[in-house]
């Protein structure tokens, strides 16, 4: 467990510095990780933002 926490830390860390560099100029590869790790990233806000909304409707009780 603490190996596959560790594994998706550096994923994250290795985007975020992706990021940086690409808006620097980075070579071609750094540029293609970038947008793979906003792409991804926009996706869990997304998914996020979708069950807040599901978990707002059902602590409603259904009456507004």
């Amino acid at each position: 467990m603490t190996v596959l926490l560790l594994g998706a830390l550096v994923l994250v860390v290795g985007g975020c510095v992706c990021v940086v560099w690409a808006d620097r100029g980075g070579p071609r590869w750094v540029r293609v990780v970038a947008t793979v790790t906003l792409v991804v990233g926009e996706m869990l806000r997304c998914v996020d933002k979708g069950r807040r909304r599901g978990l707002n409707r059902s602590t409603n009780g259904g009456g507004d």
